[in-house]
């Protein structure tokens, strides 16, 4: 796991074979924290207590060690209170704790880390409550409980304090545990991409190779620590290279080395990391390839080289990577293979492909003009085959990085899609993520679980955790230069103006297609001036019923007609006036406007620090003076207006600026998980424990069903089962008319349009009438398996499912029943559980929700019954995660009421959670 100050350590089991590393530990533990575990002084420990402290039966008495390099550097261990003289058939749930950390690795927080280990395999084990009696003196010890978040009792007794907690995991304590998570991850990723020095292993003796190409990347990008070139084939009368210190080997460098380089081949790469791991070097950026990319044997190579990395508490980038930068002027560190340091600015970049990468930084850098401060790149990872350091981690870096704005991240796997889709909601709370997610097979180096979600599905669970997902890295630049350069938009609202007709129609359109409202494209005529456009984009900005404004412009020619610069200078002056809603510009690329836009900003000072969008960001914008006179231009914000060579592309961003707008107004309303009085909780956690006892997994009978579902408020119309007409006429009587009758054979189930539904059927006659009709169409009745059921309210039939995903978790979805949902895909998902807020944007996400709503004259429908409905089968699936899948087809939704008709739930033992428990790194 990761400790406190970004660095890593294991924890496991002590062993009966730990006999000899826990007498070497004991030995470098000062007196003083001797005298703390103890209470009085202990110099060495007995045989007798080695004996004890290695032999435990992992249930009454366990103990834990945290190892860096394969060494003890802390323990702990639980011993059952009243075990030894309890019957097995009264086991004690109260455990007494102590630890033991060295000196050295005090204040890392590897008692913290160790508690909450400890702690799990207690629970487990039936432990529910925790005591420790500490010295008074021992304030770091005392502050470890009293900060886990659990419920706790203190008393004072005999010069002791004891101290009682309740291991049951709390809000409290969980959100200790994910903040401490946080903290450590980014300080790990912290230590990557500031250190303080930087050795690069396998700098080749001439010039060129990847060693000496990055060599001479750090160097000349002005890397402000220090520097060291390694290649075991110098001779050893070399001092240097290029005027770097050279060395045979890391172990001959005097001082730290924060962060290694290594660019020799995989066969070589175990015997440098070992020496890394010896002399302390804090973490590690592979570029080496032939690991898991290779094939089996490579993806065994990859193994154990985290393995390897981990024993000595080193994390890792790579291994296949293309590097890393940090354009912050105090670190100015380009350890990658891209030959120029980008510029310096507000956006971090994640690309897990090395090939993406140098695509990204290109467009950045082309698109980015002369801006500097706002759209150049504050960190850029490309972690290659992700062993260890991924997206997640650097996304805990980027959430409170003051020098970054806007994130991009092109990712082709999602190795903890879990944790990426709570990561992804905290940071895009705090500023925008912009997502490409690679829609084939994971590469063949990504170690990653399969997701049984379609694309679509993953997709949409991302964007309601405000994560924008975009399909091209095209997309990714356009959408994160807007994001960077301006506020974000209050709503849809857009206002089109621009001296080209025919741009202003397809901005137009495309507007529509994306959902947004735009005006009517105002025509400057291709005879407008720089202060026509000025004055036509001040109006639109003071405008009240505009929410942001595409400006398109094309090349005037002739007399009087505004060049490129003074165009540019008239549309930033007038944002500048009326700061707070985006401007974009839609220009033909035959002059240079956009590059005159972006120019424009790095002629005025910047303010370091500023969010983007905000007055003061850059300083301010030059005053507009035209020929002709124009009202004073009050110093304001000086950002970059985007420009956007094709219609589509800026209206795109501006969708997505948009769509983030709204998550962000919606997110700091959540809303609430409801309570019911009605539900049943223990009653159902019964009723599925003896139904899993009959066997792994199972779908349950329709009475088993309707009992489960029933604990939860959840009322499924009764259907009797008519295997013959003397059956159905019996079930009809049962019921009472009018009656429905259908086929339940998987082929024909839910099918109306293949006639195996009977409606409306008022009598017997008609009853025994339709019996016979679908007998000699389709069959035998044990081939049609035909129910009879009561009718519901006449309404829209819809369709509720969830699911647990291995990967994603658990998912709620919601769709119109039939063709819309089976042949159109017109569902919408939100991860459970839900809240009252995300089930009425669920109903409201799929596209034919107008059909609830009273589309073309229609009756509206209960949607809050609906949503009631969708809000009860989210608590029954948080509750239980035994339920694996839920289907509710069809769910009727008539002007009052729901009706389910049917109803199918699979059991089984949920699938285990990485998400939950003590911190982790993934296994590997």
């Amino acid at each position: 796991m990761v400790l406190r100050d970004g660095g890593t350590a294991r924890i496991r089991p002590i062993t009966i074979d730990d006999a000899d590393r826990l007498v070497s530990f004991y030995e470098q533990v000062s007196d003083e924290s001797k005298y703390y575990r103890f209470f009085a002084p202990y110099p060495r420990l007995s045989a007798k207590d080695v004996h004890r402290f290695t032999h435990h039966d992992f249930v009454d008495r366990v103990g834990l060690a945290a190892t860096i390099g394969g060494e003890f550097i802390a323990t702990v261990r639980y011993d059952r209170i009243g075990a030894d003289g309890l019957p097995a058939s009264a086991p004690s749930d109260e455990a007494e704790v102590a630890f033991l950390v060295q000196d050295a690795q005090q204040g890392r927080g590897v008692a913290s880390a160790l508690l909450e280990h400890i702690a799990a395999v207690a629970r487990e084990r039936g432990i529910r409550r925790f005591a420790a009696e500490v010295l008074p003196a021992n304030t770091k010890m005392i502050k470890v409980f009293t900060d886990a978040g659990y419920t706790q009792k203190r008393s004072f007794e005999d010069g002791v304090v004891r101290l009682e907690f309740d291991l049951e995991p709390t809000d409290r304590s969980l959100a200790v545990q994910r903040a401490r998570e946080q903290r450590a991850e980014a300080r790990s990723v912290r230590r990557l991409l500031a250190p303080g020095s930087v050795a690069v292993i396998g700098v080749g003796r001439a010039p060129g190779g990847v060693g000496r190409s990055v060599l001479d990347n750090i160097r000349d990008g002005g890397y402000g620590g220090l520097l060291h070139a390694v290649n075991q084939a110098f001779a050893e009368d070399r001092k240097e290279i290029d005027g770097v210190p050279a060395h045979r080997s890391v172990r001959d460098i005097d001082g730290p080395v924060d962060l290694a380089v290594i660019a020799v081949p995989a066969d070589h790469v175990p015997a440098v990391v070992a020496e890394c791991g010896e002399h302390g070097v804090q973490g590690l950026v592979v570029l080496s390839a032939g690991y898991a990319e290779s094939g089996p044997d490579g993806r065994e190579r990859q193994r154990a080289l985290v393995r390897h990395a981990r024993a000595y508490g080193m994390r890792l980038i790579g291994p296949n990577a293309f590097g890393i930068i940090n354009t912050a002027p105090d670190v100015r560190l380009n350890a990658s293979l891209a030959p120029e340091m980008p510029r310096p600015g507000r956006i971090g970049m994640f690309a897990q492909s090395g090939a993406i990468g140098i695509a990204l930084l290109s467009r950045l850098h082309r698109r980015g003009g002369g801006v500097t401060g706002v759209t150049g790149v504050s960190t850029f990872v490309s972690a290659g085959n992700r062993a260890d350091v991924s997206g997640n981690d650097v996304l805990q870096y980027w959430y409170d990085d003051p020098e970054t704005d806007v994130a991009l991240m092109y990712l082709e796997s999602i190795g903890n899609p879990r944790k990426f889709t709570r990561l992804a909601r905290r940071t895009a709370a705090a500023k925008p993520l912009v997502v490409v997610q690679g829609v084939g097979s994971a590469p063949q180096g990504h170690a990653v679980r399969a997701t049984r979600l379609p694309h679509a599905t993953v997709s949409a669970l991302l964007r309601q955790a405000g994560v924008l997902r975009v399909d091209t890295i095209t997309e990714l630049v356009d959408t994160g230069l807007l994001l960077a350069r301006q506020p974000l938009p209050a709503g849809p609202r857009v206002t089109i103006l621009g001296n080209s007709e025919s741009l202003g129609v397809l901005a137009y359109d495309r507007c529509l297609a994306e959902g947004l409202r735009p005006s009517r494209p105002l025509d400057l005529t291709t005879g407008a001036t720089a202060a026509d456009f000025h004055r036509a984009l001040g109006a639109a900005l003071a405008d009240e019923t505009c929410d942001a404004v595409v400006v398109t412009a094309i090349p005037a020619i002739g007399e009087g007609s505004p060049g490129d610069a003074e165009l540019a200078q008239a549309l930033r002056s007038a944002a500048a006036a009326v700061p707070g809603k985006p401007v974009l510009v839609v220009h033909v690329e035959l002059g240079g406007l956009a590059e005159a836009l972006s120019a424009a900003a790095s002629t005025a000072p910047q303010a370091v620090g500023k969010t983007p969008g905000t007055p003061g960001t850059e300083g301010a914008a030059p005053p507009f003076r035209p020929a002709e006179r124009l009202p004073t231009d009050p110093a304001a914000s000086a950002q970059a207006i985007p420009a956007y060579p094709a219609a589509e592309r800026a209206v795109r961003a501006l969708a997505e600026a948009v769509k983030y707008g709204q998550w962000r107004r919606e997110a700091a309303e959540p809303g609430k998980v409801p309570e019911y009085d009605d539900i049943d909780e223990k009653g159902a956690a019964r009723l599925i424990g003896g139904l899993l006892a009959r066997g792994e997994g199972l779908t349950i009978s329709a009475a088993e069903t309707c009992e489960l579902l029933g604990k939860y408020g959840i009322r499924v119309r009764q259907a009797l089962p008519a295997p013959t007409a003397d059956a159905a006429a019996e079930a009809a009587r049962t019921l009472g008319y009018p009656v429905a009758l259908k086929a339940t054979a998987p082929h024909l189930r839910h099918r109306a349009d293949l006639g195996g539904v009977r409606l409306d059927l008022a009598d017997e006659e008609q009853l025994r009438r339709a019996y016979a009709e679908l007998t000699e169409l389709f069959g035998a009745p044990e081939e049609l398996r035909p129910v009879v059921q009561g009718m519901a309210p006449r309404g829209v039939d819809t369709v509720v499912r969830a699911v647990i995903d291995p990967a994603a978790g658990a998912v709620l979805s919601f769709g119109l029943a039939g063709a819309a949902s089976q042949l159109l895909g017109d569902m919408a998902h939100r991860l459970i559980p839900v809240t009252d807020r995300e089930a009425t944007s669920l109903v409201r996400a799929i596209r034919t929700a107008p059909l609830l709503f009273g589309w073309r004259g229609s009756t509206p429908v209960d949607t809050p019954a609906l949503e009631e409905l969708l809000l009860r089968v989210s608590r029954l699936v948080d509750d239980h995660p035994e339920v694996v899948a839920v289907t509710l087809e069809p769910v009727v939704v008539a002007p009052h009421g729901v009706g389910v008709l049917g109803a199918t739930v699979r059991l089984a033992p949920p699938p285990a959670r990485d998400d939950l428990g003590p911190r982790t790194m993934p296994a590997y």
